[in-house]
């Protein structure tokens, strides 16, 4: 079933509850290699440990807000009018669910467009929109780096077509409007049901551990500073 919450705002506390726990679409790119094979590293490990955790404790670590990414959301605020004046009328959503492959898969568009339509923003230094010009316009495809990630919003919210606009202040803005591929949302669907798999293996080495009578394990408190 897709649940779409557009009351909420993203980054709130409640988004963050929200996406605890789950696959999302930004990290899908962890799930699958640039060629579409699962991936097994540390990268994947650390993540599903990751994701247990916050199933487990409830709770969702703050992450480091840098510089770029205070640039990215002040650029994608730019971008999105640019795209409303001069070509559709777009609205928020804070985060989209969908649970039909008997687990739960989460994205975060940037806008919606209408019944069918997506918005994707990324904010890039000029030299990557140079070569997202040189490379990828032409063809109307979208960069490597995001192709998991626009698809993967596709998938979950089942919508016909997602633009994704590749925005740096002081050059032009392109556009490109995508498809679901069937080859590369199958293959999103095969990883994560792998990474579901293992996250359920770890949950119960996990709870195997409390079975072991030679443990010795004492509940603590989360103090404020754990909390910053």
């Amino acid at each position: 079933m897709i649940n779409y919450m557009t009351k909420l705002m993203q980054g709130s506390d409640e988004w963050f509850a929200a996406r605890r726990g789950l696959m999302t679409a930004s990290e899908m790119s962890l799930v699958l290699t640039p060629t579409l094979k699962i991936a097994n590293n540390d990268k994947v490990r650390s993540h599903v440990y990751e994701l247990l955790a916050q199933r487990v404790t409830g709770y969702v670590e703050p992450s480091y807000i840098g510089d770029d990414m205070l640039r990215g959301q002040e650029d994608e605020q730019l971008a999105l009018s640019v795209y409303h004046q001069n070509v559709a009328e777009v609205e928020y959503c804070g985060f989209i669910t969908n649970d039909r492959w008997g687990f739960t898969l989460g994205y975060s568009p940037d806008a919606l467009v209408g019944d069918d339509g997506l918005v994707e923003v990324k904010s890039r230094r000029q030299k990557y929109q140079m070569q997202t010009f040189v490379e990828c316009v032409g063809q109307q495809i979208v960069p490597i780096d995001y192709l998991l990630q626009c698809q993967t919003g596709l998938l979950v919210s089942e919508r016909a077509w997602l633009d994704f606009i590749s925005y740096s202040g002081g050059m032009r803005m392109p556009i490109i409007r995508i498809y679901p591929d069937t080859k590369v949302q199958e293959a999103i669907v095969e990883g994560a049901t792998a990474f579901e798999a293992q996250i359920a293996a770890a949950r119960k080495a996990y709870h195997a551990a409390f079975e072991n009578p030679a443990l010795r394990s004492f509940p603590t408190e989360r103090t404020q500073r754990d909390m910053i």
